[in-house]
């Protein structure tokens, strides 16, 4: 059953300018919006002032709506009754020219039915233009929407607009698909053309409609299913658009978190560095944790790890500050509770809110690397692992078995940001011969033991080490074992930040 659209009068849009609004049509019974009075659309005048190009759109769980803009005073277009998926009758509203369809696009219009034989509206083809401007007087050439000569003015004719190049001639005839195209970023469109003109059709589809319709062949089923077609494409293509931007997004992200961490500075050390790092938040490259290492130019091993309270993304920028700002006075010869003052500072001014603070310990190695200067400032104590003297003798092997312990952590001070005037005293620790070294965070002996609420702990982390330790594991092997079973004792991934650094001295 096929039913004429009635004319939308209550926005004549006449060429010359916008009549005043008159009172709303009667709204057939049933629910169907059918034509759309100024009353229809709230406000004191009935016209959406609200309505953002860029918005957020139709809602997915309304029914459709559909704008029909198409340029027939006689009323010769006859659309089909419409039904969406669901058997409901789609709302339609009618419009005569752009100006009109401005003022008819509100976010709840889902679809738009454009003539492709529309006047673009513009002054230079004698229309009104989007905002009802007037066109200019005198001789220019003449377009009527549809392919076909142009007048100059002076009698001579020719294709397109007068000057014999067809992207002029498309960019005129597509001049309102474009103007649609701005006005309606988030409704679908879809073109409706004549069947000897579907060429022109494909080039609209080119320019951004979704499909386009013929106008002689529509009926019932071919314009409901286009319709639909047509609103779940465009959702199906911004949603593509969305994801695009999001894994641009990330990929950003991630090559700017991996260029804070850290890049150990020890170019004529002994020493041997390992680390592992786990952000506890998900698909994040950077956490609250941070460390660093560096080789002043007196020889000594400077290293440093710390733990902002939290896990977001703030946390993580305090954590890259910090890292910076240590490594700054370390290299200016800062050690102890001097350094660890000045990070206090550093940490008072840049953190968001007063509640922010920072563990932190730093130990400093003399360059002949039998001993260390250590600082706790709140934190756990570092794990040493000595060796014993090297030797092939088998009578000896038990005594170079490695031995297991943590360093001193009596006589720490308090965690950074907590007392204004607080103090870090710094200890001598004696390393031994050949050591390594473990500092980690606290996600590392926080986790879960079994299925209770018993925690790993320092003890726990020990005897684990130890364990490890026995079966030969060294260096990178040993993180990834020690960080690889407290996951597995948690019973799955750890919910905080993990940082493990290991320094191995072997003469």
């Amino acid at each position: 059953m096929s039913a004429r659209i009635p004319r939308q009068r209550a926005i004549p849009a006449a060429e010359g300018g916008q009549a005043p609004p008159t009172s709303a049509p009667h709204r057939p019974p049933g629910g169907s919006d059918g034509p759309l009075g100024p009353g229809d659309r709230g406000g004191r005048d009935g016209y959406s002032r609200t309505r953002d190009p860029r918005g957020p759109g139709p809602a997915h769980g309304a029914g459709l709506t559909l704008l029909v803009i198409e340029d027939d005073p006689g009323g010769a277009l006859r659309l089909p009754e419409l039904l969406a998926a669901d058997g409901k009758p789609m709302r339609i509203r009618t419009a005569r020219n752009l100006t009109e369809a401005e003022r008819l696009l509100t976010d709840d219009v889902h679809c738009i039915l454009l003539d492709l034989a529309l006047p673009d509206g513009s002054p230079a083809n004698g229309g009104t233009g989007p905002t009802g401007t007037p066109p200019p007087t005198g001789p220019g050439p003449v377009y009527d929407g549809s392919p076909r000569t142009t007048t100059d003015g002076t009698g001579a004719q020719g294709t397109g607009t007068g000057t014999g190049n067809s992207t002029d001639v498309d960019a005129d005839e597509l001049a309102p698909l474009r103007h649609v195209l701005r006005l309606a970023p988030r409704q679908a469109v879809l073109a409706l053309t004549t069947s000897g003109d579907a060429e022109r059709g494909a080039r609209a589809v080119r320019v951004g409609a979704q499909d386009y319709l013929l106008r002689d062949e529509l009926d019932s089923r071919v314009l409901s299913r286009a319709i639909q077609y047509a609103v779940e494409r465009k959702r199906a293509d911004a949603a593509q658009r969305q994801l695009h931007e999001s894994r641009l997004r990330a990929q950003e992200n991630a090559r700017l978190e991996r260029g804070l961490l850290p890049t150990p500075l020890l170019e004529g050390s002994p020493l041997r560095f390992s680390s592992r790092y786990r952000p506890g938040r998900s698909r994040a490259l950077l956490g609250g944790d941070f460390y660093d290492t560096v080789r002043t130019p007196d020889g000594s091993v400077h290293v440093m790890i710390g733990d902002v309270c939290g896990h977001g993304p703030d946390e993580a920028a305090l954590g890259v500050e910090l890292r910076i700002a240590w490594r700054a006075l370390t290299f200016a010869g800062l050690v102890g509770d001097e350094l660890l003052g000045t990070l206090q500072k550093v940490l008072e001014h840049e953190r968001p809110n007063d509640e922010i603070f920072a563990t932190l310990c730093t130990v400093d190695i003399a360059p002949d690397g039998r001993r260390a200067g250590l600082c706790l400032a709140g934190h756990p104590s570092p794990l040493i692992v000595r060796h014993g003297p090297a030797t092939t003798a088998g009578a000896a092997r038990e005594q170079s078995a490695p031995r297991a312990e943590l360093l001193p952590y009596d006589n720490g001070g308090p965690a950074l940001g907590l007392l204004p005037r607080a103090r870090w005293p710094r200890r001598q620790v004696e390393l031994g011969g050949r050591w390594s070294l473990m500092l980690y965070t606290d996600g590392l002996i926080e986790g879960r033991v079994g299925e209770g609420n018993q925690r790993l702990g320092q003890d726990g982390m020990v005897e684990m080490v130890r364990r490890q330790l026995a079966t030969g594991l060294r260096g990178d092997a040993l993180l990834e074992a020690a960080v690889t079973e407290v996951r597995e004792l948690n019973g799955g991934e750890l919910t905080d930040d993990v940082a493990v650094l290991l320094l191995d001295r072997e003469r």
